[in-house]
């Protein structure tokens, strides 16, 4: 099967499996423990540590704590902080295209006595920054928006934003887990950054929190306080080591993933005809093609086309039935976005998989039309 779903996970590097075996098989210790092979262990995971920081383009004005994936460390970022705001700071303002993670996240605060704002955005997907403005007040003590949107690819103007919150007093959380890797992750304008391994080529089942210094937020889980005393549990030193390997491979790769997804996104644009793009096709990431063509049906069509993978929109909402949110925040219809799919390729993805596979998606399309006339 051809692999054209890139945004909802992306295919383990080799290089991760090896560096993760010696600790899934041998190395086995407890990385809290003080033994030698205990010590062995916490060591590999601080060298994970900074593969992560490395790769983040961290100027060591924060710190990296490992969670259990990127939806951990949204909650942590956004619940974390939210307990430490005054009473005079308790608005939260989103946007209308964060991920699950995020909107959910928010909305639960919002029963804790937390005042919410969600600002749409614009059809192309980006925040309008006078909107923004108006909207991120005297109350506001902590603003969230993803770096690159997990299905349209946007890119959201992340320093823009945060100058708006920081004219504000309020803190910036960044969901960059599509962007980390992929664009320039703009920490200088962060106090928060959640990232995700299995995104670039790590294991499932890690992620981190990136936090400025000087920024505090309580703890999500209790217990040992194994991360720094704010965040407990045992650390898996597999899942580690994969993440700083993946992290480590972005840095040595980063001119050359770049180049070959300029390339498959330039090719995969003069095989599609009758297609619309879905969101900026100025500020995006070319790994993400998202479009839609009238009267598609995208859940005939992934059904249809059995041998590539791909999708209608996020995993994390798939089987709910529900038109994309984002779709709809970008003012697309129902029938729109039941149009619409998402091909996400990069590292692995082949010029010669990505013909083949664009060649049946667009057969797909023509029959369906076809059948429809």
């Amino acid at each position: 099967m051809i692999y054209l779903d890139y945004q909802a996970t992306t295919p383990m590097a080799p290089e991760v499996a090896a560096a993760m075996r010696p600790w899934l098989e041998t190395h086995f210790g407890n990385p809290h423990s003080p033994h030698r092979i205990g010590r062995e262990a916490a060591a590999a995971i601080e060298v994970a540590r900074e593969h992560v920081l490395t790769a983040l383009r961290s100027s060591r004005e924060g710190r990296v704590f490992f969670t259990s994936g990127a939806t951990e460390a949204a909650n942590w970022a956004l619940k974390g902080a939210a307990a430490r705001l005054s009473a005079e700071k308790r608005k939260i303002v989103t946007l209308a295209t964060e991920h699950a993670c995020v909107l959910d996240t928010v909305e639960w605060l919002g029963t804790q006595g937390f005042e919410i704002d969600v600002p749409p955005v614009q059809p192309n997907g980006l925040v309008d920054l006078d909107l923004l403005a108006s909207r991120v007040d005297a109350r506001t003590g902590l603003v969230a928006a993803m770096l690159v949107n997990n299905e349209i690819g946007a890119i959201q103007p992340i320093a823009e934003v945060s100058a708006i919150a920081r004219r504000r007093g309020a803190l910036l959380f960044c969901d960059a887990v599509q962007g980390f890797g992929r664009v320039p992750v703009p920490l200088d304008a962060c106090d928060m950054v959640a990232l995700s391994s299995h995104k670039v080529h790590g294991p499932k089942g890690i992620g981190a929190l990136w936090i400025r210094d000087g920024v505090a937020v309580d703890p999500l889980l209790h217990g040992g306080g194994q991360e720094g005393g704010i965040r407990s549990g045992t650390l898996s030193p597999a899942l580690c080591v994969g993440f700083g390997e993946a992290a480590r491979l972005l840095v040595e790769r980063e001119g050359k993933d770049h180049a070959h997804v300029e390339r498959l996104w330039t090719r995969a644009l003069s095989l599609l005809s009758g297609w619309a793009v879905n969101g900026s096709a100025e500020r995006r990431y070319h790994g993400n093609l998202n479009i839609r063509r009238e009267g598609l049906d995208s859940d005939r069509m992934i059904s249809e086309v059995r041998g590539v993978a791909f999708s209608a929109g996020s995993a994390c909402a798939s089987g709910s039935g529900r038109p994309s949110h984002v779709l709809a925040a970008l003012g697309l219809d129902d029938r729109q976005a039941r149009s619409s799919i998402r091909l996400g390729f990069g590292r692995y993805t082949t010029e010669e998989d990505m013909i083949h596979a664009l060649t049946l998606i667009q057969e797909a399309a023509d029959r369906q039309r076809s059948f429809a006339a």
